[in-house]
């Protein structure tokens, strides 16, 4: 079983090939075999570092209104894709452990590996980017100690965060936790489900 310094590996190693170019249309190269879970790590991570640079641009105080609404529909449909992602790879992780024998005792976690795995993919975003900020040599010196600071909390948090993901996956795979994947079933983004969009067909 891949152990979660290979996870953080994968994210950073997406992070630092999507910023070769830095553009939010760059065409994803995906360098691992299409159903392992490899890919869909890189994928995941890829996502999520183009979301984020969607949020920058739609901040921009001066964007044009009907770029803005683009935009906004672009990160609609990636938080969907985001979170198809994640389901994706719970399902992986099901099969993977699949047959596993349950310990008389074994408890449920509130929280399945894949949405742990999210916020570690995030949480590599961050440290990717308050590092560029505490070593921006354009910025103030208080600027610089205050990112410094918050990288040094983010650093903290990695450790704290992949260690209890390891523990997770580990705790499964001897059967001493169950995992299960509940669809996220957004309500907004089906026809069927949001009255804005289902009654306009009235």
């Amino acid at each position: 079983m891949m152990q979660i310094g290979r996870y953080i590996e994968i994210f950073q190693q997406a992070i630092n090939e999507y910023h070769l170019k830095d553009s939010v249309d760059t065409a994803i190269k995906n360098p691992y075999p299409k159903d392992s879970l490899e890919h869909l790590l890189y994928l995941k991570n890829w996502v999520d570092t183009v979301q984020w640079h969607l949020e920058d641009i739609i901040r921009n105080p001066n964007i044009n209104p009907g770029e803005a609404l683009v935009l906004k529909r672009r990160i609609d449909a990636s938080n969907q894709h985001r979170t198809d992602l994640v389901e994706y790879i719970d399902s992986w992780f099901l099969k993977e452990f699949e047959g596993t024998p349950l310990k008389d005792d074994a408890t449920y976690n509130t929280e399945t590996p894949a949405w742990a795995i999210d916020r570690l993919s995030i949480l590599e975003l961050k440290i990717y980017h308050m590092t560029i900020e505490a070593e921006r040599k354009d910025a103030s010196i208080e600027h610089q100690k205050s990112c410094a600071q918050k990288l040094a909390i983010l650093l903290t948090q990695r450790v704290d965060l992949s260690t209890a993901i390891q523990q997770l996956i580990n705790d499964i795979s001897r059967g001493k936790k169950f995992m299960k994947v509940y669809k996220q079933m957004k309500m907004y983004n089906d026809e069927s489900l949001n009255p804005v969009l289902y009654n306009q067909k009235k």
